[in-house]
């Protein structure tokens, strides 16, 4: 379809604010000095299309029907806000809507922004500026809330079972190594809240989905926040009663107050992300990384277009410079493009195992490089790659310098206790020496690819503190947006530098922290067949060209075939590891498979991946507890596609039928099964409906299937 957005506001007994992009529709209505959540339409349709016998929701049915929550002081501002303005601003792509309320309780004015693009799916966020000449205290911040639908289980035929009427969909596990294990829940009549960072560990990347099993109504949201945050989900529902009220919350979380706004000034929240449509998981996938792609991780300068196939090797190794040299040559012939150095080029020969105990230092070190990094860059440069480098610039090790320096720089738990190793970037000074640092490690070491790491403690997160304002107060939000302030400076000031994520694996993958980069880690957990649910959860949450997957090295090695390690990152940005020690020829067998395989991403996947589909053939609750997993990318036009099939340790039964759906039931194409190196020719609708046997002869083995169109 042709994209459609637009935005209008109708005024009357009430005043409606409807939303519409793509086939997404949204309203809001300012209702008795309240904006509150009308709900949403996922066919085009504006609520208010019978303009006697509007569909939208009623705001007494819900307990808190506003579209956003935000205490001041302590004080509710949802209610007594006055309307005072309503713009839109239309670009090219793009159209960005401000409602402008004022409390009639506190100080304070407040910019609703909305950002649609003809996706099924919009950005949200609030400017809260403080009018008085106090400092004011934000102490509650839903950045999006209120209802969401109301469904009469008659209609459906369906009077009891209010349990199964909702489904809500998000990644299990908190707990590092466990990225993306995505599953499906029953929604019982009750409250459901899935926390992240606050009061959970680092590992969950902030997204929902939540299925009305009924009516095929699919709604989603992220929000791109590296702090604390949560969603909830209440579902208001009885036996007596055949009607199912569904509110939802996406929330900021920390300890209160969350920030302090001082005398005329405004404070920018981070965004959230809210989609809907009606259809299935992937329908909703690929929606949602449309809207990404297109008005969220847009930064020019960090693209992700050519990704480059990675490599590197870190403290896993001695790290010589003989050691460097023989690796970057295998990386070489394998067909990388970039090599990087990893964590341990600070420290002394024999301590690159305790590289965090160095961070801060920052220089390499004098005895383990008598001649500073030149003649490791210089010999990469030579084989035709990059070079890259790694950074936790956020972690001072205590035998760096500046641990000894400036304590003051370290951050304190709520306990009072000083963090072992977290740098304070409410504190300017900090954030500045760390931009500063980064800035001169691009210069002086003449860097093409700049990898950032961050292992912390979440808690370590939530300290309390005066930041200047003469109140205590948590200093996340502080400390947050200053990282995201340093990594635009310094993405902008090197837009030829490809900036590369990472947060001891995938602890800060959020869109907040995404913005600034090229591309991202998702986990450090690389060992099959773990590692396969880590890749189908996370290219749920983000596009597949912005994930990086790891071939061999960390563990990726130990378990699963050659053929299962490799392609479990053809689909999405791939990096490389060794395959051989460096004082050892590598197998030719090996190394003939690799080539092989990174000349097949380069070639045949690589030009499309940026803007891919993606379908994920086996989400859900249970994935290793399966026989197969599959997952496909296909171009936008159907002209190619690329799907891995993979087998299971419970696997039973040794055949698979792969029904590829990125295909075009018009074209004819060109099959090509990897293993065997054979092809066919066949008619796209035969495959849609037949599908192509996959046999596959022991667990944690795979295919890789190829379709390119002919005709």
């Amino acid at each position: 379809m042709e994209t459609f957005f637009d935005a209008y506001r109708t005024d009357g007994e009430k005043t409606v604010f409807c939303y519409r992009s793509g086939l997404a529709v949204y309203e809001e209505t300012f209702y008795n000095g309240v904006l509150v959540s009308s709900g949403y339409n996922a066919s085009g349709y504006p609520l208010g299309l019978l303009q006697l016998c509007p569909s939208r929701l009623e705001p007494k049915d819900f307990h808190e029907p506003s579209s956003f929550n935000i205490e001041i002081d302590g004080q509710s501002i949802d209610y007594r806000l006055k309307l005072i303005d309503f713009e839109t601003a239309k670009g090219k792509d793009s159209l960005e809507s401000v409602i402008t309320l004022e409390s009639e309780i506190k100080p304070v004015r407040l910019k609703i922004h909305t950002v649609i693009d003809g996706t099924q799916m919009f950005s949200r966020y609030i400017e809260i500026e403080n009018l008085s000449d106090e400092n004011i205290k934000l102490s509650r911040l839903v950045l999006l809330g209120g209802g969401i639908e109301e469904t009469n289980r008659r209609h459906y035929g369906h009077g009891n079972d209010i349990g199964k009427i909702y489904s809500v969909g998000y990644f299990d596990s908190d707990k590092w190594g466990r990225e993306g294990e995505f599953a499906w829940h029953d929604l019982t009549p009750d409250e459901l809240t899935v926390k992240t960072r606050f009061g959970r560990d680092r590992f969950r990347h902030p997204v929902m989905f939540i299925r009305n099993n009924l009516s095929g109504m699919m709604y989603f949201s992220q929000i791109g926040w590296s702090g604390g945050c949560s969603f909830s989900v209440d579902h208001h529902a009885d036996y007596e009663r055949s009607d199912s009220l569904l509110s939802f919350k996406a929330e900021i979380t920390a300890h209160n107050p969350l920030t302090v706004i001082p005398p005329k000034s405004a404070f920018v929240t981070p965004e959230v992300y809210m989609g809907a449509v009606t259809g299935g998981l992937d329908e909703a996938v690929n929606e949602m990384h449309s809207h990404i792609r297109k008005s969220v991780l847009n930064m020019p300068e960090a693209s992700p277009e050519k990704c480059l196939v990675g490599a590197g090797m870190g403290a896993e190794h001695d790290m010589s410079v003989e050691t460097t040299k023989a690796y970057a040559k295998q990386f070489a012939e394998m067909g990388a493009e970039v090599f990087i150095v990893d964590a341990g080029w600070v420290c002394p020969p024999s301590k690159q195992a305790q590289w965090g105990d160095y961070n801060g230092t920052n220089i390499p070190d004098p005895e383990r490089y008598s001649d500073g990094l030149s003649e490791i860059s210089d010999y990469c440069r030579s084989l035709g790659m990059k070079f890259g480098l790694w950074v936790d610039i956020e972690n001072l090790g205590a035998k760096s310098p500046v641990y000894e320096e400036h304590p003051e720089w370290r951050e304190k738990t709520v306990f009072g206790i000083q963090s072992e190793n977290l740098a304070d970037f409410s504190k300017p000074e900090v954030a500045q020496w760390a931009e500063n640092e980064l800035a001169r490690i691009i210069e002086e070491y003449k860097l093409d690819l700049l990898r950032v790491d961050h292992n912390v403690s979440y808690r370590d997160y939530f300290t309390m503190a005066d930041a200047g304002t003469g109140v205590t107060e948590c200093l996340s939000l502080r400390h947050h947006q200053a990282v995201y302030r340093m990594y635009e400076n310094l993405k902008k000031r090197f837009p030829h530098v490809i900036f590369e994520n990472c947060a001891g694996g995938g602890a800060r993958t959020d869109l907040g922290m995404m913005k600034n980069f090229n591309h991202t880690w998702v986990s450090d957990c690389q060992q099959a067949p773990r590692s396969l649910t880590v890749t189908n959860g996370m290219t749920m949450a983000l596009p597949p060209e912005r994930v990086d997957r790891l071939f061999a090295g960390m563990g990726c090695h130990e378990h699963g075939t050659l053929d299962l390690q490799m392609r479990n990152t053809m689909l999405t940005h791939m990096t490389l590891n060794v395959i051989a020690p460096a004082n050892v020829q590598p197998n030719k067998a090996s190394m003939d498979f690799v080539k092989h395989s990174v000349k097949v991403y380069k070639n045949f996947i690589r030009p499309f991946l940026p803007k891919a589909k993606i379908f994920h053939h086996t989400p859900g609750a249970g994935l290793l507890n399966s026989d197969f997993y599959a997952l496909e990318i296909a171009s936008p036009d159907g002209s190619r596609d690329a799907m891995a099939v993979f087998s299971l340790p419970s696997s039973q039964n040794r055949r698979y039928t792969a029904l590829p759906k990125g295909i075009n039931a018009e074209h004819t194409y060109k099959v090509t099964l990897d293993n065997s190196g054979a092809s066919y020719t066949a008619k796209g609708s035969d495959l849609i409906v037949n599908g192509i046997p996959v046999s596959l002869s022991c667990p944690l083995s795979s295919e890789l299937i190829l379709f390119e169109k002919t005709s």
